[in-house]
C-alpha cells in the first residue's frame, strides 16, 4: 500500500512567539496553516518564569502562560496545531516535501522556519536546578528582576561583555568570570567593560557551582585553571553567555547560513534562498532575540508567504 501524502499550503516549522504569530497571520490569509509544534511546544519561553518586558501585559506574565495565550490565538483562527518535529526536508522541487516524526509525508506551498534557537549551558546540574530562580541565559530579559544586587556572567565574547555592561546599569556589582586569560570580544567590547566602574572582571576562572538555598541562587564556587583555588562569591544572580546554538541542523545543505548556522534571509525579509521558504524568530536573528522581535518577524514571514502565493497564482515574480 502506497503512503498517503499530505499536501498543506502553508506548513509552519516551531512553535514560539514567531511561529503562533505567523499562524495567527496566516490562518487569517486563509492559507489554513498547518504547525508542527517540535519537541518543545511554546519555545524557549516555556522555560522562563516572569515575562514583564512583552506588550500587552502590564502585570507581566510567566512564559508558559503567555505561550498559552499565543497558541490559543492561533488555534482561534483555525490553525491545525499539531505537536511533532519535523526529521527531514526536501527543497529540490516544488511544492516542497517535509518528513514529519520520520514517518509521515507532506509537500507545502510555503513552509514558515520558526525553529529558534536553544541557549549553550555549561552542564552544571545546578545551573538547571536553579534556571528561572535566579539563573538566566538572557540579561537584557532578566536583568531587571535584580535591580540592585549583585549578578555573575559567565563569557567572554561580544555578547558576554554586551550583558555585562547592561546588567552594570541595573546591579550593584557585576562579576564577569572568563575562561582564559584574555576576552575574545573585540576590543570596542573590552574597552566598554574595563571601563565600567561596578564590574569586575575575573580571569582564568571556571564555574564549579551555583549555589542556593534551595528556593534561589545565593552564589557562585569558582575555581582558578591555572592553580585551582576554589572562591565562594556570593550573588543573587548568574547569567550564562557562552552563545546560541541556532535549531537548524536539519536545512543544512538546503538553506544558506552564516558560520554558527543561523538561517540567511534578505534583509528586510524573511525570504531565504530556497524559493516558498522563509525564516521568522531566533533562527535567524542572532542579534536581538528577543520574544517580542520574534513575534514580528513571524508575522513578516505570514505576509511574505502570503505575497508569494498571491504572486504565483498571477503568475508575478516575487522576490
Amino acid at each position: 500500500m502506497s503512503e498517503e501524502i499530505e499536501h498543506v499550503q502553508c506548513l509552519i516549522i516551531g512553535s514560539g512567539p514567531a511561529g503562533y504569530t505567523a499562524a495567527i497571520y496566516a490562518a487569517r490569509a486563509d492559507l489554513k496553516p498547518i504547525m508542527y509544534t517540535g519537541m518543545e511546544p511554546g519555545g524557549q519561553l516555556t522555560q522562563t518564569t516572569e515575562v514583564d518586558n512583552f506588550p500587552g501585559y502590564p502585570l507581566g506574565v510567566t512564559g508558559p502562560v503567555m505561550m498559552e495565550d499565543f497558541r490559543k490565538q492561533a488555534e482561534r483562527f483555525g490553525t491545525d496545531i499539531r505537536f511533532g518535529y519535523v526529521s527531514a526536508v526536501d527543497f529540490s522541487s516544488l511544492p516542497h516535501k517535509v518528513i514529519v516524526d520520520d514517518i509521515k509525508t507532506i509537500t507545502a506551498d510555503t513552509i514558515i522556519i520558526s525553529t529558534g534557537a536553544t541557549a549553550k549551558w555549561l552542564g552544571l546540574p545546578s545551573e538547571q536546578r536553579y534556571n528561572g530562580f535566579g539563573v538566566s541565559a538572557c540579561a537584557v530579559c532578566d536583568g531587571f528582576f535584580f535591580k540592585g544586587q549583585d549578578v555573575a556572567i559567565v563569557g567572554a565574547g561580544d555578547t558576554a561583555a554586551e550583558e555585562a555592561t547592561y546588567l552594570a546599569k541595573l546591579c550593584k556589582k557585576v562579576y564577569m568570570l572568563v575562561r582564559r586569560d584574555e576576552f575574545r570580544a573585540s576590543k570596542a567590547m573590552v574597552h566598554r567593560v574595563l571601563n565600567t566602574p561596578n564590574i569586575e572582571v575575573i580571569y582564568n576562572t571556571e564555574t564549579k557551582e551555583i549555589l542556593g538555598n534551595g528556593k534561589n541562587v545565593t552564589g557562585v564556587r569558582t575555581v582558578n585553571v591555572e592553580t585551582g583555588a576554589e572562591t565562594d562569591i556570593p550573588v543573587e544572580g548568574f547569567f550564562v553567555a557562552i552563545g546560541h546554538t541556532p535549531n537548524t541542523g536539519i536545512f543544512k545543505g538546503w538553506l544558506d547560513m552564516d558560520e554558527v548556522g543561523y538561517l540567511k534571509t534578505i534583509p528586510g525579509t524573511t525570504v531565504t534562498n530556497v524559493e516558498g521558504v522563509f525564516a521568522s524568530g531566533d533562527v535567524q536573528d542572532s542579534y536581538y532575540r528577543q520574544a517580542v522581535t520574534a513575534a514580528g518577524s513571524g508575522c513578516m514571514a505570514a505576509l511574505d508567504a502570503e505575497r508569494y502565493l498571491a504572486a504565483k497564482e498571477h503568475d508575478v515574480k516575487v522576490v
